[in-house]
């Protein structure tokens, strides 16, 4: 398959009722690929796109059980002209520069999977433990299955345990979540209206993942290394300019506050399991306030705001060592000059 479209395209999508049952037939007119793998696309070497592209292939999957979705978010060489072994195993689409939330969007609209892998192009999958994960999908039919992902080259093997079918909402309430999209596979039919935020450059991932996870019913966790993620230095989060830091920070407080409202109107159990995550961002929101502008104006412009949205001090809550601790420190205004001055030099 090989679709090229450029600027904005527009497609009409039916309804999909999705069921935990066997894989249909490939000849069976209702047959879906198993998984659908979005691979998002700017302006990253094409030896790592063509890395990320063969980790898929190397899979435990058929052709009929695979859809590939590359989406080229306004590139300024057309990657498509660079791996013409490829043109006819996926699907290219491409659109105008608008931020990998847009192009996420535009791969879940035109997926056809059962299951939802993120990719970006300048990782891979890991074979090994990606493989276990699809097993467990094709025996335990979740909703989503959390793994594990690295940034250091080991050929050593990975554990393949894990844990569950447990609740999104449980498994929120008693581990810190990874909030990054590509660290877990999911089923298309939680995903209902959900989508990526348009115009946040940081945390889009803050946003949409607990959101997710509060959806399922069943979820696992598995200590496997699934995905290999390399610390892009040009990547948008990298960048330390003033106004990248102060969007950076607008963005992280937008979704802080977006997520507390969330809570407020949740169910008891889901709520205390948002509010747990919402406490986890606070403290990193806090700790980047210090750690990129080194100002304490700054920092208690910004902590005024939360304080008035009830999010500082942060909540006396017993959830790790480093919560403990880093909410102790940043209570009283001694303790965040100390850590200014801790950070000054990071």
């Amino acid at each position: 398959m090989n679709i090229l479209l450029t600027n904005t395209f527009y497609v009409s999508l039916h309804k999909h009722r999705y069921c935990r049952e066997p894989m249909a037939h490939p000849e069976d007119n209702n047959y879906k690929p198993l998984v659908s793998f979005v691979i998002t696309y700017f302006n990253e070497p094409i030896q790592m796109l063509r890395e990320c592209i063969d980790s898929i292939f190397h899979l435990t999957l058929s052709e009929e059980e695979r859809e590939i979705i590359l989406i080229d978010d306004g590139s300024d060489i057309c990657p498509l002209n660079e791996i013409t072994e490829y043109r006819d195993k996926l699907i290219y689409l491409r659109q105008n520069n608008r931020g990998v939330s847009e192009a996420r969007n535009m791969g879940i609209q035109v997926s056809n999977g059962r299951y939802i892998q993120f990719v970006d192009s300048d990782d891979y999958l890991i074979t090994d433990g990606y493989n276990h994960c699809l097993n467990m999908v094709r025996e335990h039919h979740p909703d989503i299955i959390v793994f594990n992902s690295t940034k250091e080259e080991t050929d050593a093997d990975s554990p393949n345990l894990f844990e569950g079918p447990v609740s999104g909402a449980s498994y929120m309430r008693h581990h810190n979540l990874r909030a990054s999209a590509c660290g877990y596979i999911f089923s298309r039919k939680i995903l209902i209206d959900l989508r990526f935020t348009a115009g946040i450059q940081y945390g889009e991932d803050e946003k949409f993942t607990p959101q997710l996870i509060l959806r399922a019913e069943q979820l696992f966790h598995t200590e496997t290394i699934a995905y290999f993620y390399r610390d892009n230095p040009n990547s948008v989060s990298n960048k330390t300019s003033e106004i990248a830091i102060n969007k950076r920070l607008d963005d992280s407080e937008h979704v802080l506050l977006y997520l507390d409202h969330l809570a407020a109107v949740l169910p008891l159990n889901e709520r205390t399991a948002l509010e747990r995550r919402v406490a986890q961002l606070s403290m990193d929101y806090i700790y980047n306030i210090i750690r990129f502008t080194h100002s304490s104006e700054e920092l208690e412009k910004r902590l005024e705001r939360l304080h008035k949205r009830g999010l500082f001090p942060l909540p006396d809550r017993d959830y790790t060592p480093k919560y403990r601790l880093f909410s102790k420190i940043t209570k009283y205004k001694a303790g965040r000059k100390l850590m200014m001055m801790a950070l000054r030099f990071q």
